[in-house]
């Protein structure tokens, strides 16, 4: 509830809450509390499954599409960057031997979907950048997972070789999806082609899932040890995109069971931390933490994000906010008691790297995500479209290019896929239906625009936009001339397609360059608006504003109190004005960051 409130991970919570249970608190739990070594592996075994299972679960393949490109260099090279990286620096920071070095390289490649999900979950960046940090966090736990435990058994229990380490990962990868996939298929059938007892069916659904995800596990770990935590991921993400009856039960029912085994494996974990483990690194510690989150991350996110899709700001972004969570926690803890007894200072040197990382990543990354996101103004409010047709496509190109975050609503497979392949972020769904918008975000919407060809359906979304929604402006199509009327009384702002055909055509005729230039505007020019909140506009003149600004953008026009003009030199701002900048894109883009940095 303090991670609610706070908008903060709940992990830094409940380490807090371990520790202070712990030996290193109250001394009220112990290894002992657990029967030892063996029963706390088996239980957070167990645990760990469930967590990556709902986290797979959750993640929807239109999620993936949204940054496909950028998403599998964060899984693979960045993955593979970030491990030599951090091994690298741990070899010589901690002055350790090349195998730990690389256990410590591995299991730090992980974020996962406990600390990403919370994050997105109150910070609402646009689709492609939580896609993309959604992606990394389940592919990378399943990665950091067996790729620890493959080092961990060829290199520091002995059994040395780089062609057994690979065969060694491929294998248990490999187990796990064939695993999963195959138990994925078992939980489909049950749950659509078998009665499941109409009076429980909502109960036992959720119970098959459950049971399902505990079951590949543990068939997966029977073929092939640690192949569990890559066979629950393959099958949470077929399950979660399969269509299954009851979805929304399951997928809360999920929720809550996650949050209850999420909580006892932190906590039982931090009870097993020493500050004695973490000091005791001294300043080759604080080294790895700084080389990990401060050169190793941004280099990757960088290289791996490079291109047209993410923003220079959404970049940094990323590479400040890679938390790491449940898996490197868990399997390091486990790992370190098992080396306790032949060799202790390498268990202290692997528990304590890991969880000042941990700690210091949960604390000020996760802590501070929000922040980062003002400061980097990466918080874009959302345009939704409801029709994926030509028009809704044009508009949303256009306001793309302005650097919205479009989503575009089609119940139609066709035009979603049409929109899809074109770039957009495209929800299936009937956009008159409350559950479909709040899908596609529109309680963190500023705009809606009704779209279709169906003036009854633009007129009921209008209506239940205005209803039910928070929206700063509502704009539908009006396909009937007569239908106008109707939606200006719901105070709606109504276009009609005859009249704006009409509108284009005298334009061409009687402005016939001020037509052609308004049909470049997204390419070569551009027209914008923002409202005089910043005091380094107010008090400002015409004039003056005008040395600010580049070469290539004129102030058009001036709006105040519903009355707009074409200003003169003299004219002085006040706040809440509203200025019309024209111009060349990238000159009107400039004024605006320079008038306006956080509209």
């Amino acid at each position: 509830m303090l991670a609610d409130r706070l908008s903060i991970p709940s992990v830094l919570f409940l380490i807090l809450a371990g520790i202070a249970v712990g030996p290193e608190g109250l001394n009220l739990v112990g290894l002992d509390s657990f029967g030892g070594p063996e029963p706390l592996s088996g239980i957070v075994g167990i645990s760990v499954a469930i967590i990556v299972f709902e986290g797979a679960f959750h993640l929807k393949v239109d999620k993936l599409q949204q940054a496909p490109r950028e998403a599998f260099r964060l899984v693979t090279i960045g993955a593979l960057f970030t491990f030599v990286a951090t091994a690298t620096v741990v070899r010589f920071a901690l002055d350790v031997p090349w195998s730990l070095s690389f256990l410590v390289g591995a299991l730090l490649i992980a974020t996962g979907p406990t600390v990403i999900t919370p994050i997105l979950n109150v910070i609402s960046v646009r689709d492609q950048v939580g896609a993309a940090l959604e992606t990394e966090g389940i592919v990378n736990d399943v990665t950091a997972a067996i790729l620890a435990v493959v080092i961990f058994d060829l290199a520091v229990l002995g059994n040395t070789g780089l062609p057994a380490l690979f065969e060694s990962f491929a294998t248990r990868l490999g187990v796990g999806v064939l695993v999963g996939g195959v138990t994925a298929a078992v939980i489909w059938y049950l749950l659509k082609h078998l009665d499941l007892t109409p009076s429980n069916a909502v109960q036992n659904a959720r119970l098959v899932v459950l049971i399902g995800a505990i079951a590949t596990y543990g068939l997966a770990e029977a073929i092939a040890p640690e192949a569990g935590i890559a066979a629950v991921a393959a099958s949470g993400l077929i399950l979660g995109n399969s269509d299954l009856p009851h979805e929304d039960e399951i997928e809360a029912f999920k929720g809550d069971i996650t949050l209850i085994v999420l909580s006892f494996v932190f906590i039982s974990l931090a009870t097993l931390l020493s500050f004695s483990e973490l000091v005791s690194l001294g300043l080759g510690g604080i080294l790895v933490v700084v080389a990990v989150t401060l050169v190793i991350r941004p280099i990757s996110v960088l290289f791996c994000t490079y291109g047209e899709r993410f923003t220079f700001r959404e970049q940094v972004f990323m590479s400040a906010v890679g938390p790491r969570g449940i898996i490197p926690a868990s399997v390091a803890t486990l790992f370190a008691l098992e080396l306790r007894s032949t060799s202790p200072e390498q268990a202290t040197i692997l528990v304590g790297s890991v969880f000042l990382v941990i700690l210091m990543t949960v604390v000020f990354e996760g802590g501070f995500a929000r922040h980062i996101a003002q400061a980097l103004n990466v918080l874009p409010m959302r345009v939704i479209i409801v029709g994926g047709g030509r028009v809704g496509r044009g508009l949303a190109e256009r306001l793309e290019d302005r650097g919205e975050n479009v989503v575009i609503v089609d119940k139609e497979e066709d035009a979603v896929e049409t929109a899809r392949n074109a770039g957009f972020s495209a929800h299936q769904g009937d956009g008159t239906d409350t559950s479909v918008l709040q899908a596609a975000g529109i309680e963190n919407a500023k705009i809606v625009v009704a779209a279709t060809a169906n003036d009854d359906a633009n007129l009921l979304i209008a209506q239940l936009t205005n209803t039910n929604y928070d929206v700063e402006t509502v704009i539908t199509r009006v396909n009937t001339p007569g239908n106008v009327e109707a939606f200006e009384e719901l105070g709606v702002r109504a276009i009609s397609a005859n009249d704006a055909i009409a509108h284009e055509m005298d334009n061409a005729i009687e402005r016939p360059a001020l037509s052609e230039w308004m049909t470049e505007l997204g390419r070569s020019g551009d027209v914008q608006e923002i409202e005089v909140t910043s005091d380094r506009l107010v008090g400002k003149s015409i004039k003056e504003l005008d040395e600010y600004l580049p070469d290539g953008v004129l102030i058009a026009l001036v709006s105040r109190s519903g009355d707009s003009q074409i200003p003169t030199p003299e004219l002085t701002l006040q706040r809440g004005d509203h200025l019309t900048f024209v111009g060349r894109r990238d000159a009107v883009h400039t004024a605006i960051e320079r008038c306006h940095p956080n509209p």
